[in-house]
This record gives C-alpha cells, sequence and structure tokens, in this order.
C-alpha cells in the first residue's frame, strides 16, 4: 500500500511538473495594425528548444496583391485561417525556455472568399473569388524573452498557395512578415 501510495504521490508530482509547461499565447501586431487582421497564435514548449502551435487568422489578407488591372475600386475580403506549426529554437540564452532564433514549418488553411468588381465593357461587374485553399511554408524569426513571461518575436515566412482559384487572381508564393507580443504562463 506505501508503495501505491508513493507511486501516486510521485505521478502527481510528474502532473505537476507537466502542469507547469510553458505555454504562450502571442497576437501579431504588426499585421492588425497594417492589414486589419487578427493572428492570434497558442503556442505549446514540448521541450527547451521546441514547440507546437496553433494560429487563427481573421481577415487573413496575407500577401495579397491584385495582378488584374481591370479591377474596380470595390474588394472585400472574407477570409480566416488557421495554421498548425512546429517550432525549433536556437541560439538562445542557456537556461531560458525557447529564445533567439527559430525556424518554423507550417501547414495553413485559408477559408472564405474574396469579393470585387472587375471591368467589363459595359462597366464593372462584381465577381467572387473561392479563397479556400491549403499553404505550406517555413518562417524564421527572432524571440525576445524578458522574465521568462513577456516575449516579442519579429518574423518572416513564405509560403506556397495550392489553389488554382487564387493563384490565377493572386501570386502562388506567399509572402508575411509581422511582429508577435506574447505572455507565456
Amino acid at each position: 500500500m506505501k508503495k501505491i501510495a508513493v507511486a501516486i504521490c510521485a505521478l502527481v508530482g510528474t502532473a505537476n511538473v507537466q502542469a507547469q509547461a510553458l505555454n504562450e499565447v502571442e497576437l501579431n501586431i504588426f499585421n492588425t495594425i497594417v492589414n486589419q487582421s487578427v493572428e492570434i497564435g497558442y503556442e505549446h514548449f514540448i521541450d527547451q528548444d521546441q514547440s507546437v502551435g496553433v494560429d487563427l487568422m481573421i481577415n487573413d489578407r496575407f500577401s495579397y496583391f491584385g495582378q488584374n488591372k481591370k479591377e474596380g475600386k470595390f474588394k472585400q475580403f472574407n477570409t480566416n485561417a488557421i495554421a498548425v506549426n512546429y517550432s525549433f529554437y536556437f541560439g538562445g540564452k542557456e537556461g531560458e525556455h525557447a529564445s533567439g532564433l527559430y525556424a518554423q514549418p507550417f501547414l495553413k488553411y485559408r477559408f472564405g472568399d474574396y469579393e470585387h468588381d472587375i471591368k467589363t465593357e459595359s462597366g464593372y461587374t462584381r465577381t467572387t473569388t473561392d479563397m479556400n485553399s491549403f499553404i505550406i511554408g517555413v518562417g524564421a524569426g527572432y524571440k525576445l524573452v524578458k522574465n521568462d513571461a513577456f516575449t516579442i518575436s519579429p518574423f518572416i515566412n513564405i509560403a506556397r498557395n495550392f489553389s488554382d482559384d487564387v493563384i490565377d487572381e493572386f501570386a502562388g508564393i506567399e509572402l508575411n512578415a509581422g511582429i508577435n507580443i506574447g505572455y507565456r504562463f
């Protein structure tokens, strides 16, 4: 019975250590200001220098440079996205969780549509582009950590979009940059 009690205490102690696992929530403040989009992220650290994460992008408009010169003034993005990522940190301070340079492969799914006017012989006609697509990419950045609680992380991503409809309207390669501010708990 005593061995079972010790085993339970050890398990509870391990669960306590797991409960103290490092997590981070972050907001891409740069894109909120520049693109009027909201990118909220959650990162769970699985090791001293590795993490898995998920990002939710509301009004996802990254790298949209219209290639159609016949577009009118009306342009409305009704797009959102969700992305999963894996981050590997290197070059951070000894003993500090996940800081310094990092590389981050990711898989993203964008959904929604893009409404806009295009010029025709008789004026402008409203059309809609289906933006549902899978996007795969890689990012790199640098994470600064203050008191193992607050973070600032400038980053840049490059990704490939796999939707023919989207590629017909926009570039197939997407470039995205930003500055995440975060809080660890």
